[in-house]
C-alpha cells in the first residue's frame, strides 16, 4: 500500500464484522426487523452467509491495498462468523470474537486469534473469578486477549433507542496489571490508546512488555484531555517505542467500508512527528504480522 514513507505492507488491527447475527441482536433489543435496523442506520444489511460478507471485505481491503485485517465478532456467541471469514480467506483475516465471561459456559472458542473482553459493557471486574478460566484457556491456546478500556459509546444503540447501561468502574487499564504479569506469554491488546486512560495505558505498557495498544477509531476521547493525536503518538512512542503499537481503523459497516480517513489522519500525525520509515512500517503493519504470524 502506498504510504507517505513509501509502498509497504499495511494491516488493520481493528475492524468489525457486523454479521447478520449482529443485526439480529440489535433488532431483538429494539423490537424491530433487521431490515428496519439497517434502514434506520443507513447501513447495508449483510448477507446471511458470513463468508459472503467476508468476500465483500476481501474486495474492499484489496481496493485499498490493505494486506490483512483483524475481524471482530461484535456480539457474544458470534465467533462462527469470523471463523467462517477466516476459513474462506485465511491469509487475509484474523479472527477476534467478543466473549462475556458472565454467561453460562463461557469459553475460548478454538481457532481464534484473540478473545475480546468488554468489562464495562458487560459489567464485571477483570478480577471476577469467572474471568480466570478464560485467561487460562487463552494462555493454553496461545490466544491473544483484547480488553476494551476507557470510554465506551456504541452510537448505533443511541440511534435505535437501545439503552447502554455500561459501568465505567470496570474500564481502567491498570486493572490488567497483575493479570498481564501473571500471563507473560499472553499478548494483551488495549484498543484506542485506552480511550481516555492514556496515562494508565502507558503505565501498564511500560510495566508489562506483553501489552500492546491499538490506535483505532476517531479517538474522540481526546477532547477530555485537551490532546491532539500527534501528542498521543509522541507520548506512546516515548514510553513504549514503536514495536507495540498496532495500527487500526475501527472500520465496521457498508457502504462506508474501510475507513481510509482514519488511516490518513494517523499517518499525517506520524508524519508530522518525523518518525522513521522503519518505525512507520512497524506501526502500520509489521507489528501485527509479528504478533500474529501467518502459519
Amino acid at each position: 500500500m502506498q504510504t507517505p514513507w513509501g509502498d509497504f505492507t499495511v494491516s488493520d488491527a481493528h475492524t468489525h464484522l457486523f454479521s447478520r447475527r449482529f443485526f439480529e441482536s440489535l433488532a431483538a433489543q429494539c423490537v424491530k426487523s433487521v431490515e428496519d435496523v439497517a434502514d434506520t442506520l443507513g447501513w447495508q444489511l449483510p448477507p446471511e452467509d458470513p463468508a459472503e460478507l467476508a468476500r465483500a471485505w476481501d474486495a474492499e481491503l484489496a481496493g485499498y491495498g490493505v494486506s490483512r485485517a483483524a475481524l471482530i465478532a461484535s456480539v457474544p456467541g458470534d465467533e462462527a462468523s469470523v471463523a467462517s471469514a477466516l476459513a474462506a480467506y485465511p491469509g487475509r483475516f484474523l479472527a477476534f470474537a467478543m466473549v462475556n465471561p458472565l454467561t453460562e459456559k463461557a469459553a475460548v472458542p478454538p481457532g481464534l486469534h484473540a478473545i475480546c473482553l468488554f468489562p464495562a459493557m458487560h459489567r464485571y471486574s477483570l478480577h471476577d473469578p469467572r474471568v480466570q478460566p478464560l485467561l487460562e484457556q487463552a494462555a493454553v491456546q496461545h490466544c491473544a486477549v483484547f480488553v476494551h478500556c476507557g470510554v465506551l459509546t456504541v452510537g448505533v444503540r443511541g440511534k435505535l433507542g437501545i439503552p447502554s447501561p455500561f459501568d465505567m468502574r470496570f474500564s481502567n487499564p491498570l486493572d490488567l496489571h497483575s493479570i498481564a504479569l501473571r500471563y507473560p506469554r499472553t499478548r494483551f491488546i488495549i484498543p484506542h490508546f485506552g480511550a481516555g486512560y492514556l496515562r494508565e495505558a502507558l503505565m501498564l505498557a511500560d510495566l508489562c512488555p506483553n501489552v500492546h495498544l491499538d490506535t483505532s477509531s476517531s479517538n474522540s476521547w481526546l477532547r477530555y484531555e485537551g490532546l491532539d493525536l500527534k501528542t498521543v503518538f509522541r507520548r506512546a512512542l516515548d514510553v513504549m517505542g514503536a514495536e507495540r503499537l498496532l495500527f487500526g481503523t475501527d472500520s465496521s459497516f457498508f457502504p462506508r467500508g474501510w475507513n481510509y480517513d482514519i488511516f490518513e489522519t494517523q499517518t499525517c500525525a506520524l508524519l508530522d512527528l518525523g518518525i522513521s520509515s522503519s518505525d512507520a512500517r512497524l506501526i502500520l503493519g509489521e507489528n501485527l504480522e509479528r504478533v500474529f504470524p501467518q502459519t
